[in-house]
């Protein structure tokens, strides 16, 4: 039985075979006289498990692979695998990329030996840092831009942390709660550095170009970042908000759009209601409640349920809508605005406790109500 490592390096990967074999081997050089082991945990549809494999049997180091043909959130879920799988309690987290320096492991491990750190961050803005690998001027602003954001929502648990962002550190996993982490998206660190108050130091490096494959940036991927830092600063009622926000802006520009060509803003309205109920339930779906699918009634139902509930609100809104532009004189577009914002608790009620409610024998009391809603109100948890 293989004793326990000084250091577990945990990879996640995504079709990123051209890079396996420089980056073990890179990994050992710069871990010579430390007993680790590499944990690849692949989430790729190309040939790196193979790949992985195969530089398993001739390396220096042990090299394992977990690969998940079901992966479950995103690179975030990939290196919590890797920390339930580990061997040592401390464990570095790195991109299988080559923009993380293995060489910068030596640094990482130097300084939480001092004893004064549970978290050793890889920044890219400490003094003598660099993000010159990022691919252009705009990929850098972003980066810089969502790195302030971050630091301005969580000032107390990230006043240490000048590069919360980054997908390079080491980290003593016996002082985290694994259990309490809800991994989503690609922002790892984020997440456990705002639900555990750790002792953080750092460590400059420069963030390299790019090896072999391509990067994995993408809108998508921002979208899931404003999520998870909406869901963690406020709960789970604020990823509902964010992506009734975004419907409300869909549902309002497609009603100008409706009455500029000449449509009555009534019909303008129910087309509007109609495309963003159905575009709602999808975001949510796979970003608010995807937790709770599993316990909830088929997909049907709960889009039965959830597109029947909103075209009843809608039944009470628009009336609503028509009584404020004809009696009152207000805009049309500001109207929709007002009762968009009226309606936004209810829905939220409704989809948190009826919609994508457990399956169980009907006579719920009003108490248990209230308790989930409450519940409901905070998930996945306030900090």
């Amino acid at each position: 039985m293989m004793t326990q490592p000084d250091l577990t390096v945990i990879v996640p990967t995504f079709n990123e075979a051209p890079n396996v074999s420089e980056l073990v081997d890179r990994v050992s050089n710069a871990t010579q006289g430390l007993a680790i082991e590499i944990i690849f945990v692949d989430d790729s549809r190309d040939e790196t498990p193979r790949v992985i494999a195969a530089k398993a049997r001739s390396a220096t180091v042990p090299v394992r692979l977990i690969h998940r043909d079901a992966p479950v959130g995103g690179l975030s879920g990939a290196v919590l695998e890797g920390m339930k799988h580990a061997r040592s309690t401390v464990c570095v987290v790195m991109d299988g990329d080559l923009q993380h320096p293995p060489e910068v492991i030596r640094d990482l491990h130097r300084q939480f030996a001092g004893g004064t750190a549970d978290v050793v961050v890889a920044s890219r803005y400490a003094a003598g840092g660099s993000s010159d690998g990022l691919a252009n001027i705009v990929r850098d602003l972003v980066s810089r831009t969502t790195t302030l954001l971050t630091k301005a929502m969580f000032p107390l648990r990230l006043r240490d942390c000048t590069d919360p962002m980054t997908g390079f550190f080491l980290i003593d996993v016996s002082k985290v709660d694994l259990e309490r982490l809800a991994p989503r998206g690609f922002k790892i660190l984020l997440e456990i550095l705002a639900r555990t108050p750790l002792r953080v130091r750092e460590v400059s490096f420069t963030f390299a170009e790019r090896g072999g494959g391509e990067s994995k940036a993408s809108i998508r991927q921002g979208a899931h970042f404003l999520l998870q830092l909406t869901a963690l600063r406020f709960g789970k009622m604020s990823a509902f908000a964010l992506i009734g926000a975004i419907g409300a802006v869909v549902n309002l520009a497609i009603m100008f759009v409706l009455t500029q060509l000449g449509m009555g803003y009534i019909w303008a309205a129910v087309i509007a209601a109609e495309s963003t109920i159905i575009g709602n339930f999808l975001l949510q779906e796979r970003f608010v409640f995807r937790e709770m699918l599993d316990q909830a009634s088929n997909a049907w139902a709960r889009f039965a349920k959830s597109f029947t509930f909103n075209n009843a609100e809608a039944l009470v809104r628009i009336p609503l809508l028509a009584l404020l532009v004809e009696s009152w004189h207000i805009s049309s577009v500001l109207a929709a605005a007002m009762t968009l914002a009226l309606a936004f608790v209810a829905r939220f009620a409704f989809h948190a406790l009826v919609v994508y409610a457990p399956k169980r024998p009907r006579g719920a009391k009003a108490e248990r109500f209230l308790r989930e809603l409450d519940s409901e109100l905070s998930k996945p948890g306030e900090l």
